[in-house]
């Protein structure tokens, strides 16, 4: 059993391989190419794009489809400011039921890990992240919008300034706390969005933190944003579903 972590393995080469029951996390798998290869029993979660499959393309497929089991998901790639603030809306809707769901079960499965992942908490901290990084610094150009309680990815280089605490175990009621205070700094960008608005290009900020120092579209920090607000609270619903069999 080969354990390969913080390994750069660009450009090598297997040949007769036995991968079976392997586990890959964090793993960039960008330009490969597996030929005679048995598939079977497979499960890949991630971002899936220009994936040939027996000379098939199944990525429009995979989406097509996840757009059908939830429609919801189409919303999250709006294009105006009304389809802007209805996005935010569903967003705001999910989540409440997500967090009410969660206040059932004991306080301390909600610091518990599934499979690895992170526990409930560090999720919705990682969500305060995500808002202070793309909205509070990005688009309104705060250089320090951090909260010691934000939590961003785990690859992420430390960066002087930017916290990441994963052993402090704050309560579900001050993590919210701090999450009602970044999806409102969200509901009021939203609220006043105007076409203008979100096509303006954002000033970049010259300061340690994420993103990097470059201009974006307003839109783009947006869509960036939606798209972790949905992701994380499906990832959130299938641990919960775990942890309410503990």
């Amino acid at each position: 059993m080969a354990d390969f972590t913080d390994m750069d393995l660009t450009g090598a080469e297997f040949r007769h391989v036995d991968l079976s029951r392997a586990t890959f996390r964090n793993v960039d798998l960008s330009g490969v190419v597996m030929r005679d290869v048995d598939l079977v029993d497979v499960r890949i979660d991630g971002d899936v794009r220009n994936v040939v499959i027996n000379g098939v393309d199944v990525a429009p497929l995979v989406e097509a489809e996840l757009d059908r089991r939830d429609p919801g998901r189409v919303r999250m790639r709006p294009i105006d400011p009304e389809g802007f603030r209805e996005a935010w809306d569903l967003v705001e809707r999910l989540w409440a039921g997500t967090v009410e769901r969660a206040r059932s079960l004991d306080p301390a499965l909600l610091h518990e890990s599934v499979d690895g992942e992170w526990s409930f908490i560090e999720t919705l901290r990682h969500l305060v992240f995500a808002t202070d990084a793309w909205i509070r610094r990005g688009v309104l150009g705060d250089p320090g919008p951090w909260d010691p309680l934000d939590l961003p990815w785990d690859q992420m280089p430390d960066t002087p300034g930017v916290p990441r605490d994963r052993d402090v175990r704050p309560s579900l009621d001050e993590v919210l706390a701090l999450r009602h205070d970044r999806m409102g700094t969200v509901r009021r960008l939203v609220d006043t969005a105007t076409e203008e608005s979100l096509a303006a290009m954002t000033e970049p900020v010259d300061a340690p933190g994420w993103p990097p120092p470059r201009s974006f579209p307003v839109h783009e920090c947006l869509l960036i944003v939606l798209n972790e607000e949905w992701c994380h609270r499906q990832y959130a619903e299938r641990d919960l579903d775990v942890l309410v069999q503990r």
